[in-house]
């Protein structure tokens, strides 16, 4: 199949990304309003105003010229570092109080948490409508199949081996094993066996594949060759499908996690990091591959949204959390000066790190010889 268009890739990138920016800042919106903080601005962008309305309550909400972002100006909150200005000195105890920096601490925390805590709430509630609707796979760890010449058997491994644990991690499905094989190309994994109640310790490492997509995209993978004993479709209740979104949303955290820790030590490409422009190109593959594999998309990113702003970095919202831990450890706030020197360094480092992605964007592209 061929990539989208632009039109369609761009659509595509407006279709994930408005929609998810909106559901964070309505997070921290909601949070602020439910413990009576004021909201002065709600926008959709950042830069110059396009078109927007005040509410009743005084907020004006906007879409903004770039809309790669947005945020939520509580009032009270005069400058990057959160600190209240003159302005706010000079008001009424009363008028105080309906600001983000008249609110306690840990209220404080849960308006800046809800941002991205929302984001994660909403690729569960996804993830658990697509248990509910097709069930989900249920195998169990028991090696039912090893293919001739694989790392595998090579490695001894033997029909009827139960998998205990990988890399020190307990295991309680084949699918626990095929996330960790695929995220460890070339790596040795140790892996701990049950062969007849006895148990072995065999080192083992996966062969790296690159596996290519119907749109010519390639990921490096781990391969061993093995399959379970058999593979059971399994209907979900509400319950059992919102645990299930629960553990799928606690797994792509993890492959996450691992991925960002193998570029930064060195045993992943760092062209494997995407920006916008790769964000737009996925989006609008996926948009034209179907609705289901369009909506697991959102999901997935929303999670990423989550995650990267729960970051101890200065200008996300994991950033302000750390300072709030500061903060509720000195019993006082970190002093401007201080607030000012991390945000501004944090803002570098995310100036950095945007840079360099759209650069492994604009370098993959076809055009210039990607």
């Amino acid at each position: 199949m061929h990539s989208p268009g632009l039109l369609i890739s761009l659509l595509g990138f407006a279709l994930v990304l408005g929609p998810l920016v909106f559901i964070h800042e309505l997070g921290h919106y909601l949070a602020g309003r439910a413990l009576g903080v004021k909201a002065d601005v709600f926008s959709i962008g950042f830069g110059k105003e396009v078109f927007g309305w005040t509410d009743k309550r005084g907020t004006r909400w906007k879409l903004s010229a770039l809309p790669l972002g947005g945020y939520v100006q509580f009032a009270g909150d005069s400058n990057p570092a959160g600190q209240p200005g003159a302005e706010w000195l000079s008001l009424s105890a009363d008028e105080r109080a309906s600001t983000l920096q008249g609110r306690p601490l840990w209220q404080r925390a849960i308006i800046v948490a809800a941002g991205p805590f929302t984001n994660l709430a909403l690729a569960v509630l996804i993830l658990a409508g697509f248990a509910l609707a097709y069930g989900t796979l249920v195998a169990s760890p028991v090696i039912g199949v090893v293919q001739p010449g694989s790392v595998a058997q090579a490695a001894g491994l033997k029909t009827g081996d139960r998998v205990v644990t990988l890399n020190g991690t307990a295991v309680s499905s084949f699918i626990d094993i095929r996330l960790a094989v695929l995220l460890h190309p070339g790596e040795r994994l140790n892996m701990v066996l049950d062969r007849g109640g006895q148990q072995l310790t065999i080192p083992i490492t996966p062969a790296r594949r690159i596996d290519t997509d119907q749109f010519g995209n390639t990921q490096p993978v781990g391969f061993l060759g093995i399959g379970p004993v058999t593979v059971e479709h399994r209907r979900l209740g509400p319950v059992g499908a919102l645990g299930e979104g629960i553990n799928e949303t606690r797994e792509i955290i993890g492959m996450t996690v691992t991925g960002l820790h193998q570029i930064l030590t060195g045993r992943r490409d760092t062209k494997e990091l995407g920006g916008p422009i790769n964000i737009a190109k996925k989006s609008g593959e996926q948009l034209v591959s179907g609705w289901q594999n369009f909506v697991q998309f959102i999901a997935m990113i929303s999670i990423n949204l989550g995650f990267i702003n729960l970051l101890p970095i200065p200008v996300l919202d994991g950033g302000h959390l750390a300072l709030f831990l500061a903060e509720g450890i000195r019993r006082k706030p970190v002093s401007l000066r201080a607030q000012e020197l991390a945000f501004g360094t944090g803002l570098a480092l995310v100036v950095a790190l945007m840079l360099f992605v759209t650069f492994n964007d604009v370098s993959a592209l076809k055009l210039f010889g990607g």
